[in-house]
């Protein structure tokens, strides 16, 4: 079951940066965060309010907090990257992020199998060349760069983090909208701060291209709730370095996005990369 929420984990937060970052090409980055999130804010409200979550509060919440912190700095950088660069060449560097789970699940006492470890190997150099070795170029390129690395630091920090906010479901969904509250009010913060400086937090087309895009800010801020839930469970399941590693294949599934949709051409060192990882899959799947 590990790697079936595990890979579920991938397919989903491998969609949400595909929307996120189609929709900073056309709404400020900070406004795409806030209103995905909050979005999430209000679906999670209602299942904690139904399921009576809120029992299960306790000091394991402060991870949900700290996830919640890092998450807006991380989903910023990484849709402003996005909006740069290719998607198929800047999402493959944001799973270097998997480095931070993967060393806290070794610190914890995990200790994957020799089949594990070369699934590990595998998967995280296919996803890597995946993005293809453009990392020469304009300054534009550069920044993209830069951009992915800081998120992936934060991304494999919110991976962390949230895996240990709860031990049971109906406390993740209470995790989960404490993450997504702060959330929130951390984006909303540097979003008004945004605007004080001279930033804009509207389209240039007004609030009637924000209503228009409800719809996909929903998708992208409930599909990265879901795979921040379906990683939870799968790092509780089995072992993390397993599970962060199966989830941080997400890129692949951006990159294949960009491909069918925006028709963005795979170079030969990408499709051998995303070969190399569906290999390294099925190592771990298999152990």
């Amino acid at each position: 079951m590990t790697a079936a929420f595990a890979l579920a984990t991938a397919l989903l937060w491998g969609l949400a940066d595909f929307g996120g970052g189609l929709l900073t090409r056309r709404i400020p980055a900070l406004t795409v965060v806030v209103v995905s999130q909050t979005l999430a804010v209000l679906v999670l409200g209602t299942l904690v309010l139904a399921t009576g979550a809120w029992t299960e509060a306790g000091p394991q919440l402060w991870y949900a907090v700290g996830a919640g912190v890092v998450g807006p700095a991380a989903m910023l950088a990484f849709y402003k990257a996005l909006a740069l660069g290719p998607m198929g060449v800047v999402s493959p560097l944001g799973s270097l992020g998997v480095v931070v789970p993967v060393t806290v699940g070794l610190l914890l006492g995990d200790r994957p199998g020799l089949l594990q470890l070369a699934g590990v190997v595998v998967a995280i150099v296919g996803v890597t060349l995946a993005g293809g070795p453009e990392l020469r170029g304009a300054p534009v390129q550069r920044q993209a760069v830069l951009l992915t690395l800081f998120a992936a630091f934060g991304f494999g920090s919110v991976m962390a983090l949230i895996a240990e906010s709860s031990t049971t479901v109906t406390g993740l969904f209470l995790a989960l909208l404490v993450q997504r509250v702060t959330n929130v009010l951390v984006g909303g913060g540097a979003l008004y701060a945004s605007v004080r400086r001279g930033g804009r937090a509207l389209p240039e087309g007004g609030p009637g291209v924000i209503r228009a895009a409800l719809p996909a800010l929903a998708f992208v801020g409930l599909a990265d709730v879901a795979a921040n839930g379906t990683y939870a469970i799968a790092a509780q399941q089995g072992p993390v370095v397993v599970a962060a590693v199966l989830a941080s294949l997400y890129p692949v599934v951006t990159a294949l996005a960009a491909f069918l949709y925006l028709k963005e051409r795979l170079r030969t060192v990408q499709a051998a990369g995303a070969a190399l990882a569906l290999g390294g899959t099925v190592l771990l799947a298999a152990a």
